[in-house]
């Protein structure tokens, strides 16, 4: 369990990313909760921003989890080719679909239980989900969730699933959607891997891995 101090780290920390970044929305576009499905299966090895414009074409085609189905897998996969891994990514969106009508009548879950048993859809998918789609309190441990919360001193461990469990005893459940859009977005634009702005970090002060810039 976290303790008092930690908690009241996070809790600073947390106050100046609601300061800096008042308007975080998430990354990729989408205008139902089965395009995020789909959206957040492309982003796996890809950047939002490459995913962002695959999906402006792909959803004017394919508007149901009918349609994916019946297109042959070769045009998918060049459809989707752009994104990395297209074959593999191809292959789960597809069997997504079929559980999406076999098991759901073609509707995305509404909850994280049933949204984990899609194919191509883990823990980080399901909370991004839950979480935007649905406003459900979930936490995505996506790749800059990791680095940051190492960074912070929050956790030491590159393991998804123990960062998403660590970062919801520090933070309070009404922030945990919110929570993982603040580190995203001050890791693309001040915490940058391999090159990070720490003489303009204003959490700087609070960061074990802050470091003097000349």
């Amino acid at each position: 369990m976290a303790t008092k101090k930690e908690k009241k780290k996070a809790a600073e920390i947390l106050d100046i990313l609601k300061a800096d970044y008042p308007k975080v929305e998430p990354a990729l576009n989408y205008k139902s909760p089965f395009q995020l499905v789909i959206a957040t299966i492309l982003s796996a090895q890809c950047t939002d921003a490459r995913v962002n414009i695959v999906t402006k074409d792909l959803f004017k085609k394919y508007k149901t989890p009918k349609d994916f189905l019946n297109v042959e897998n070769v045009e998918l996969e060049k459809d989707i080719y752009s994104t990395g891994f297209y074959k593999n990514k191809a292959k789960n969106i597809k069997a997504c679909c079929a559980k999406l009508i076999n098991d759901f009548n073609g509707k995305v879950p509404n909850n994280f239980d049933d949204l984990v048993t899609l194919p191509g859809v883990g823990r980080k998918t399901a909370s991004v989900v839950a979480g935007n789609a649905f406003g459900i309190p979930s936490i995505a441990v996506d790749t800059h969730v990791i680095r940051l919360s190492n960074l912070l001193g929050f956790i030491n461990s590159k393991d998804a699933v123990k960062i998403e469990f660590r970062l919801k005893e520090l933070f309070p459940e009404e922030d945990w959607i919110n929570l993982s859009h603040w580190l995203a977005t001050h890791g693309r634009n001040i915490c940058i891997a391999r090159r990070p702005k720490c003489s303009e970090c204003k959490i700087g002060m609070l960061c074990p891995s802050f470091t003097k810039q000349k």
